[in-house]
């Protein structure tokens, strides 16, 4: 520390030296799948702020379980730090949280701009001038108004590189002009024991008081991305590699080593739950899908990811899931299990042509004659079997998980339909469940989701995977360890 250190600063300081978890507070949260990460490695969620309700209920069913304030949505655009302070009862301001995460949410990164970030510091309500900024802003205000000790950003890898502007670069550089020392890189959450293949791009900073260098977490997984991955991440870049703007704060992605061991697989990952095969008989219907039978576990856990998945630490889940539950896709189920592991939209489609042609064979055994090419029954017995989708146009729709593989990125838009993944088990014949998604971001299985089937699904597309979170955590521990006195709090975990 240095004679001018922040008073609010040294506050800080002395309450963590006393061994004092240190205080989250998680904006733009969504269920809180950075808010477990730090859970996971000691640290006192404090807060959050959340816009929509179901999923600040969620945070707050899990972090602050009978808390009504705690589960209310907020609008941060609306919502000062002040007032969130005062409704929470956290204390001032200034000294009333340790660590500040969130990822705002890209759209809100429309050409910010350095200039507009200088504003911030300069005039507190520079943000409102320009509504396409307004929620990267407001977080930025937010850190301005808690000072934590240390920040986290998490967003998409095309921050670096958003219509020729490098975000996270800006980013860093406003928050070095206000006291922090930033830097940012790329992580994909299967090197952490993960079951998908999700790339981040990652921002960390510190109080220059500290004098702590900016690290990030070491893969514990092994595997080799797939081109479509790799080419992302070469994407991303360019814009760094060109030359045409800074990129002083940028370290390198560190790649895995061969002798790590390997990748969590959608089957290790899975292959515990029980099985869902109702829908083939016709026991599933159309509705709402809410949380509330109890499928009890067919067996014991049968891998370590499983074993974490129903003994994480304060959330332990012995008996089974209330949300293991499925879509309804009468037309489609009958196609799922003809794919192979890896079929997108384009093979589905021709599954679904192959199983026309023998309905309308089996309609010609069973009449004597077939409906005529173009009538109503041959459109209708067409529509009822072929999916509507141009296969030029939409050849990513659908994908079939291979078992042997982690899953592909899992989206927000399975708030909507769930296709991107199809389950590898054949017998099974269906999309994932809410449990199974869940699964795959790595949430235990004693993490509660509020709302029914659509808003789950969504929060959990939206959310950042825990273990992910768990490892940036794990290095801001061992960080804050490195300044006297100061000791992280883990509680013991199972090996993922």
């Amino acid at each position: 520390m240095t004679a001018a250190s922040d008073p609010s600063v040294l506050a800080k300081v002395a309450r963590l030296q006393t061994g004092a978890p240190a205080r989250v507070l998680d904006l733009f949260a969504g269920c809180g799948g950075l808010s477990l990460g730090f859970h996971a490695e000691g640290f006192q969620i404090a807060a959050a702020v959340e816009f929509d309700r179901d999923a600040a209920a969620s945070h707050g069913a899990n972090f602050h379980p009978g808390s009504v304030g705690h589960a209310r949505a907020r609008d941060i655009t609306k919502l000062t730090p002040e007032d969130l302070a005062q409704e929470l009862d956290l204390g001032p301001v200034e000294t009333a949280i340790d660590v500040l995460v969130g990822g705002p949410p890209c759209q809100a990164f429309a050409r910010v701009g350095r200039s507009k970030l200088r504003e911030v510091a300069e005039h507190p309500e520079a943000f409102r001038l320009d509504a396409r900024a307004r929620l990267y802003l407001d977080y930025l205000r937010y850190v301005q108004a808690f000072r934590p000790l240390a920040l986290v950003m998490e967003n998409v890898p095309d921050v670096l590189n958003h219509a020729g502007q490098n975000v996270a670069e800006e980013t860093r550089e406003f928050l070095e002009s206000i006291g922090y020392v930033a830097r940012y890189t790329l992580l994909n959450a299967a090197y952490y024991g993960v079951p998908q293949m999700r790339e981040r791009m990652i921002l960390i900073a510190y109080r220059r008081e500290l004098g702590i260098e900016v690290t990030f977490p070491e893969p514990t997984h092994f595997m080799r991305l797939p081109p479509g991955y790799a080419g992302s991440r070469q994407v991303a870049l360019k814009l760094l590699n060109s030359d045409l703007t800074g990129s002083a704060g940028y370290v390198p992605p560190r790649l895995p080593d061969e002798g790590l061991r390997s990748a969590v697989t959608a089957q290790e990952a899975l292959g515990d739950l029980p099985t869902i095969t109702e829908h083939l008989r016709g026991e599933i219907g159309r509705g709402a899908r809410r949380f509330d039978r109890l499928v009890k576990y067919a067996s014991p856990p049968s891998t370590d990811y499983a074993k974490l998945m129903r003994q994480w630490p304060s959330f332990e889940n012995p008996d089974g899931v209330c949300d293991h539950v499925i879509r309804y896709l009468p037309r489609d189920w009958k196609l799922f299990g003809r794919l192979k592991p890896g079929d997108q939209y384009p093979e589905a489609h021709a599954v679904a042509v192959r199983v026309f042609e023998e309905a309308l064979a089996q309609v010609k055994a069973d009449t004597g004659a077939a409906p005529r090419r173009g009538s109503a029954a041959w459109e209708a017995l067409r529509a009822s079997i072929v999916p509507p989708y141009d296969t030029g146009k939409f050849p990513n729709k659908w994908r079939k998980m291979e078992p042997d593989l982690p899953a592909r990125t899992l989206m927000a838009h399975l708030g909507k339909d769930s296709y991107s993944h199809i389950h590898y088990d054949s017998a099974q014949s269906r999309t994932i469940s809410v449990r199974e998604a869940a699964r795959l971001q790595s949430f235990p299985d004693g993490f509660i989701f509020r709302g029914a089937m659509n808003a789950a699904f969504r929060q959990i597309g939206n959310a950042v995977p825990p273990l992910l979170g768990r490892a940036v955590a794990g290095e801001i521990a061992r960080s804050f360890g490195k300044v006297a006195g100061m000791k992280a709090r883990r509680p013991s975990m199972i090996a993922a």
